[in-house]
């Protein structure tokens, strides 16, 4: 496989280990959202429709998704080097959002191949409130750092983009003219109400739902960006 290839688990916004429920759960869902005939045939959720088809093709066939898995693994397994061991390695470690709010603890498992014991594995605590894409240093036992970068796991309901936390929130055009109270799962599960202004559905309108959660760090809100289109009105891109 080359370095190139899609990444099937991403594009379905869930990790190497969700069950098959959740692969058409979620296919199902990206799939409504991103068909051609609900965005004005784009070029865009063509290409998304397609993106993920294929995935859903490889993934919710359990001989092919154990092949896809093996090929993902060699894809990532680092390649022997030559030479002295190096004091700092860096890995990226994947959080789930809302461990970003509770706080979680992460195995770090890094290998140096100049290390004769072999891989090494530490624990890193994550704390509540941590902002995506914070780094952490731990200390190598022989001397030395790990630097963890701390990403954020892919997830199909929400999508980070830089400070902001969006959600996707679909209602048809006339409850987009009418304006009103809508409900909305935050990342921690609850249910809020989000205010929608009248005829707040223009081709790119965006609302704070203010009772979201916020990333202290960066001061992150969740938003819900709204789009008219000609049966919904599209929240995210």
């Amino acid at each position: 496989m080359q370095p190139t290839a899609p990444d099937h688990y991403a594009t379905l916004g869930l990790d190497r280990d969700c069950a098959d429920t959740q692969i058409r759960a979620a296919y199902r869902l990206l799939a409504k959202q991103h068909h051609p005939d609900v965005n004005g045939s784009s070029r865009a959720a063509v290409a998304q429709t397609q993106a993920l088809n294929a995935a859903y093709e490889i993934l919710n066939n359990p001989a092919r998704r154990r092949k896809y898995d093996c090929e993902l693994a060699a894809r990532k397994k680092p390649a022997a080097v030559a030479g002295k061991s190096k004091l700092n390695l860096t890995k990226e470690g994947q959080v789930r959002i809302d461990d970003f709010l509770r706080g979680t603890t992460l195995e770090v498992t890094v290998n140096d191949f100049a290390n004769a014991n072999g891989a090494e594995t530490y624990e890193l605590i994550v704390p509540p409130d941590t902002a995506p894409g914070t780094r952490f240093r731990l200390s190598r036992n022989d001397g030395g750092f790990v630097i963890v970068h701390v990403k954020a796991r892919p997830d199909f309901r929400f999508k980070i983009r830089g400070a902001d936390l969006r959600c996707d929130l679909k209602i048809n055009s006339q409850r987009a003219l009418r304006g009103g109270m809508e409900s909305v799962r935050n990342v921690t599960g609850n249910y809020l109400r989000v205010v929608v202004p009248p005829k707040a559905a223009r081709e790119s309108s965006a609302f704070p739902a203010r009772d979201f959660p916020n990333h202290a760090a960066d001061g992150v809100i969740c938003l819900c960006v709204f789009s008219t289109s000609p049966k919904y009105a599209s929240a995210g891109t």
